[in-house]
């Protein structure tokens, strides 16, 4: 997943940053609520990891203005305030989950996934396509019961289409949902990552298809 974690504390956000990318996320931090608000408007994300008490903007401000410019990103607060009604109001103001600090990061992690895969539909942590086996949690995939050795790129990638089946993705798209804004990617590293994993999941029913001039079409064979 992409994600964007805002959050002011150094020593909490260093860990958090830690752990996520240690699982293969791309994850970007800001620690200014309003550096954090004009980024949203025109940078995409999976999945935001909102604190409440921010210099610039606070997150209530930042979540309000995210959702009444139509932008269904979700959006995980993370905060020190415990009472029911501060709850209420992250939630009411759009939140789609709420953790209060401390917190385990085994809960965290499990939370992001939790709505990666409401986001995406799926119920399971498990992907299944013919022989292909993917579980999200453990970030490993098999094929017919043999280990894939998936690199960590290939590994976010599979993510990605699973999660974009039927969609048509640009290259562009990819490459940001793959790279943080401190890594330069480049589109030909991108088509290089998709060849490996193709031959990789070859003999499964996920198919990506090339739509010359638009991009990437992940879908399951029985739907072609």
């Amino acid at each position: 997943m992409r994600i964007l974690l805002i959050e002011d504390n150094d020593e909490l956000a260093d860990t958090i940053l830690d752990r996520l990318r240690s699982e293969g996320h791309a994850v970007d931090r800001e620690a200014d609520g309003a550096e954090a608000d004009a980024l949203l408007h025109h940078a995409q994300f999976d999945l935001v990891l909102l604190d409440v008490n921010l210099p610039g903007r606070n997150g209530y401000e930042i979540l309000r203005a995210l959702r009444s410019r139509g932008d269904t990103t979700p959006v995980l607060m993370l905060t020190a305030r415990s009472e029911i009604d501060d709850r209420v109001v992250g939630l009411d103001a759009g939140a789609d989950d709420y953790m209060v600090k401390p917190f385990d990061f085994r809960e965290l992690s499990a939370r992001c996934r939790m709505l990666a895969r409401r986001r995406s539909g799926l119920a399971s942590n498990v992907f299944e396509a013919g022989p292909l086996r993917f579980d999200r949690a453990a970030r490993h995939a098999t094929l017919a019961g043999r280990d894939l050795d998936l690199r960590a790129r290939e590994v976010q990638l599979l993510e990605i289409l699973i999660d974009n089946l039927g969609r048509v993705l640009t290259k562009e798209e990819v490459a940001d949902k793959l790279y943080t804004f401190d890594q330069a990617p480049s589109l030909n590293a991108v088509e290089q990552i998709l060849a490996r994993l193709r031959r990789k999941i070859e003999g499964s029913t996920l198919l990506v298809r090339t739509a010359r001039g638009l991009g990437y079409l992940p879908y399951l064979a029985d739907d072609d």
